[in-house]
């Protein structure tokens, strides 16, 4: 056998383990341990906690009404549940329509330092022992706060994650591919959760308890990420509650797209090496096995696997590579692939009712957005996380 075909081997399993075998691993592990264990109920209590919701905003005038509506209209007591706005750097009328609102908190400061660096000093304004954090432009259902501070009744839970949905369209482009993402997401998120611990949680929606938020350096690009891990190093499972969820758009176009796709790239690749110590499954056990194939591999060697299949391919047929019928058909498949892929880049941007080529499309665009995050995290080390939103449809 020659060097080709282990490489092709190693990058084969690679690529499969971290896309479906994984997935399918994980099915079975919570089928098993749900046979073995059921699962205990949690008993809530009758006394609800005192909540935060911290809603981070930059600019955000246009979505402040729809906001604040949804906001109160929550199902979760008045008198226990206080809304914090903090709006560093805003420069329009955000703060402004904000203050024709009552029983509400506004923290603003003029400089804009990066959503972060806002995090982290607006948490210095919350007193309540839970809070909920959740996007401005993203809306949450009504029993959201009230379901995950019930998960927070197990003591072992330190955060919540919320899912985070896509709004469908009968038409849409390309990144109508994020929603058919985000399906796949959410349901290894809740079979991580049933397993031992979910990794990570999104930033439109996750809670915790406030004691044990931790500073996070102002250049954090995954903050919601970094945030919910360094809980789980202390040894909390974050929970995952499906039923909690936050509602957005999909991005205006793949352009827009891509500059959340980049970003979250080169963030995933930054909290990789400072959460480097979740590598040891020594200490973090299950922790660590679940980390490394739901996260690390996707943000590291997966992407460098999948594009060096196409080449390794040709060059086993090449050589004529016992079994050659079987490197033939690994070919077309792929060839077929970047076809499927081709005819979806060639309709990105126009909204259509079928959108199967847009599948294929959009994973090639996710592994492509991780190559070009290895730059932009390269270019934009030790400067403030600030970015240039993506416009949403």
């Amino acid at each position: 056998m020659t060097l080709s075909f282990y490489l092709f081997i190693l990058a084969l399993f690679i690529v499969f383990y971290t896309y479906i075998g994984y997935g399918i691993l994980l099915w079975c592990l919570v089928k098993i341990k749900e046979m073995l264990k059921k699962p205990q109920q949690v008993d809530y209590g009758k006394e609800l906690p005192d909540v935060t919701l911290f809603i981070t905003a930059y600019n955000e005038e246009n979505c402040v009404e729809a906001k604040m509506n949804n906001s109160l209209a929550l199902n979760y007591p008045k008198e226990k549940l206080q809304i914090l706005w903090v709006t560093d750097g805003s420069t329009n009328n955000t703060v402004t329509k904000l203050q024709t609102y009552k029983n509400i908190r506004i923290t603003h400061q003029p400089e804009r330092r990066g959503k972060t660096a806002a995090l982290n000093r607006g948490m210095g304004e919350v007193s309540t022992s839970v809070t909920v954090f959740t996007d401005a432009n993203t809306m949450i259902n009504q029993d959201a706060i009230m379901l995950m501070v019930q998960q927070l009744s197990d003591p072992k839970v330190g955060c919540v994650a919320g899912e985070k949905r896509i709004v469908k369209q009968e038409k849409e482009s390309a990144t109508g591919g994020e929603g058919a993402y985000w399906h796949y997401e959410s349901a290894l998120k809740d079979l991580d959760s049933r397993l031992y611990s979910a990794v990570g949680a999104a930033g439109e929606l996750f809670t915790i308890r406030t004691s044990l938020f931790e500073e996070m350096s102002s250049d954090t690009l995954l903050d919601d990420f970094i945030l919910s891990m360094h809980i789980a190093q202390k040894g909390y499972r974050i929970a995952y509650c499906k039923d909690a969820y936050a509602i957005e758009s999909a991005s205006k176009n793949i352009q827009e797209e891509e500059k959340r796709k980049v970003r979250i790239s080169a963030g995933g690749l930054q909290s990789v090496l400072r959460l480097k110590a979740l590598l040891n499954p020594f200490r973090y056990g299950l922790l660590s096995f679940q980390y490394v194939s739901h996260r690390v591999l996707r943000w590291t060697i997966t992407p460098l696997a999948f594009f060096l299949l196409i080449p390794l391919n040709i060059l086993l047929i090449i050589q004529d590579t016992e079994p050659v019928f079987l490197y033939q058909t690994i070919a077309i498949l792929q060839i077929l692939f970047y076809l499927l892929s081709f005819i979806g880049w060639l309709y990105a941007n126009q909204r259509v009712k079928y959108k199967i080529f847009f599948i294929p499309y959009y994973f090639l665009f996710m592994n492509l957005s991780v190559l070009k995050g290895f730059y932009y995290f390269w270019k934009q080390r030790g400067k403030p996380a600030i970015w240039e939103k993506a416009e949403r449809s």
